[in-house]
């Protein structure tokens, strides 16, 4: 008999049909389903209040959630685990969204800004804007993951020392900004002269604090006390290295040096053989007190011959102090993976090999 009661497209098949509706999201999916979903490329561009977050495969509309510990958990819960998240680095605001993210058992990335930067201007875009730039870096992800090193969290004693750091190299430069502005003024030399003594009272307290702070970090205040018996560091540039060759996995002095900005960057073409420049990445209060350490150090008995060396080259200070800079973080990262003091014999056997 003839279901009457069933839709007008139902009745020839006499039987109800199984509706059929859009392709579920990620808000309508359960656990189970979204386990079982393809991993996925996502990028996120972070503010002090909102993420916007976007998919490379467009696998859900471009998404903005609050920037608090809540919300986040609510929207890493509809993400399949192992699926890599790229963000921009921005000061503290990224933080809570790459902890939770890695601790969820995703793949975080936190991507240098000015890489990001000429990125999208290779890809054309003209515009900036939170949408647009969350879906440059999910693009970026998608398609470079395999050459970037994931995202590991610091311990909580670890960033208390980062941001110490970071803290301190403001007022640096603060400090020298300050001075240069007004130093042609003389009605304001008395002025002056008292700001800078309180900036520099400020900045040493800063200083004991990153020591106290660094005491609480027993493999980085150990590789700094080793790193500090190599004539040109100090307290402030071995505390400083100890602190970032314990903070990250570097398989060799190759590594740090990259990180470090100060390996060289070449410019041929052909014929050509254009001028090397630094690549200048990582931090550049980083490179700061490295070259000021081999200044100091090309006037040691140790580190001055290998510099008068380099200026029999031809090569200027400035150059010449630059490839001080990078043997002295090479022997400095020896020392940490010897896990012992300086050996000032070994340097100057290695020193006198033509």
């Amino acid at each position: 008999m003839r279901n009457l009661a069933a839709p007008e497209g139902d009745r020839r098949l006499d039987c109800k049909l199984t509706p059929v509706g859009v392709h579920p999201d990620h808000s309508t999916l359960p656990p189970e389903a979204i386990a079982m979903q393809t991993i996925l490329d996502l990028g996120a561009d972070v503010d002090s209040r909102y993420i916007v977050i976007a998919c490379a495969a467009q696998s859900f509309a471009v998404q903005t959630i609050a920037n608090e510990r809540k919300a986040i958990l609510a929207w890493l819960r509809s993400v399949p685990r192992g699926s890599r998240l790229a963000m921009e680095s921005t000061g503290s605001y990224h933080e809570l969204l790459a902890d939770l993210a890695h601790a969820a058992g995703l793949q975080v990335f936190v991507i240098n800004p000015r890489d990001l930067r000429r990125y999208a201007q290779a890809l054309g875009r003209r515009g900036k804007t939170d949408r647009v730039d969350a879906e440059v870096i999910a693009r970026y992800i998608a398609r470079e993951h395999a050459e970037l090193h994931a995202y590991l969290p610091p311990s909580k004693e670890q960033r208390a020392v980062a941001r110490l750091m970071g803290r301190r190299a403001k007022l640096v430069i603060l400090k020298g900004t300050l001075t240069q502005s007004l130093r042609g003024v003389p009605e304001l030399r008395q002025e002056l002269k008292q700001l800078t003594t309180r900036l520099e009272r400020l900045i040493a307290h800063v200083e004991m604090l990153m020591q106290r702070a660094l005491q609480q970090v027993p493999d980085a205040r150990q590789a700094a006390e080793h790193i500090a018996t190599i004539p040109g560091f100090g307290t402030l540039s071995s505390t400083c290295l100890g602190h970032s060759f314990t903070r990250l996995p570097y398989s060799n002095s190759d590594a740090v040096i990259a990180q470090t900005g100060l390996d060289p960057r070449p410019d041929d073409s052909g014929k050509r053989s254009g001028r090397r420049r630094l690549s200048k990445h990582g931090p550049s209060e980083q490179r700061r007190l490295l070259f000021n350490c081999a200044r100091s150090a090309a006037r040691t008995k140790l580190w001055r011959p290998y510099y008068q060396a380099q200026r029999a080259k031809g090569l200027s200070d400035t150059a010449a102090t630059v490839i001080l800079a990078r043997k002295m973080v090479r022997v400095a990262f020896a020392v940490y993976k010897q896990n012992q003091p300086f050996d000032p014999q070994r340097v100057s056997r290695a020193l006198q090999k033509p």
